[in-house]
């Protein structure tokens, strides 16, 4: 599958090297050199997922993530930089960007990593398109959440974790299970993605003020209280 992707990086060197990486495994990549002409092509273009460094001049990655989800912009989003710190990954993730791969990376791996992310924004209908738990409700297929009755506003890959949980509410789902269920890979990432996640949809499920309806079952997984 060919992809049309944006490659945000200020380091010409690494990037223009990156870039003829990308094109000669078949995908078309735009390059910017920051965030500010990131966001212009971004508004003008449709890209299938980009590829963002983080340290950079004028406008960093981390700023340019929390604009575009702010705005309602899905786009995957993978973070590439050469912080490897957890703390720097997890502040990536809960930023919005969908996966964090510290460089240099092979680019068969990085394609890898956004062909798997893409993966994960898909949706198959399911025979039953709502999922019930408790006051919960999801919809699958119209993207849509609610609790109580009241609408959840959620990213696509916060409503797939919603949708997986729910299915199974009452049991225990591991956390490769659900990397593998919802972000479609076949491994366990070194970062710690599933955690931020289920942070994240704690706060969007407890900010009307109900109860938290996930349990942490330690050193397992988690799991949807039916």
């Amino acid at each position: 599958m060919s992809l049309h992707l944006l490659l945000v990086e200020d380091d010409a060197t690494y990037a223009h090297g990156l870039a003829a990486d990308l094109i000669g495994l078949g995908h078309r990549v735009e390059h910017v050199f920051d965030g500010r002409l990131a966001l212009a092509a971004i508004d003008r273009e449709q890209y299938d997922a980009v590829i963002l460094d983080r340290m950079m001049p004028r406008l960093d990655g981390l700023s340019v993530v929390e604009m575009l989800r702010a705005s309602g912009i899905t786009v995957p989003i993978v973070m590439l930089t050469a912080l490897s710190m957890a703390s720097d990954k997890v502040d990536g993730l809960e930023a919005g960007a969908d996966d964090y791969v510290v460089k240099p990376v092979d680019p068969h791996e990085l394609i890898a990593r956004v062909q798997a992310v893409i993966r994960g924004r898909r949706w198959t209908a399911s025979e039953s398109d709502t999922i019930r738990a408790g006051d919960i409700v999801v919809s699958p297929t119209s993207f849509r959440a609610w609790r109580a009755g009241q609408p959840i506003t959620l990213a696509n890959l916060e409503l797939k974790l919603l949708a997986e949980l729910a299915r199974h509410a009452g049991e225990v789902l591991t956390r490769a299970m659900l990397i593998e269920r919802v972000w479609g890979y076949d491994f366990e990432p070194e970062t710690n993605i599933v955690d931020v996640y289920i942070r994240r949809l704690r706060m969007k499920l407890t900010e009307q003020g109900g109860a938290d309806p996930i349990e942490t079952v330690r050193g397992i997984g988690y799991s949807l209280k039916p």
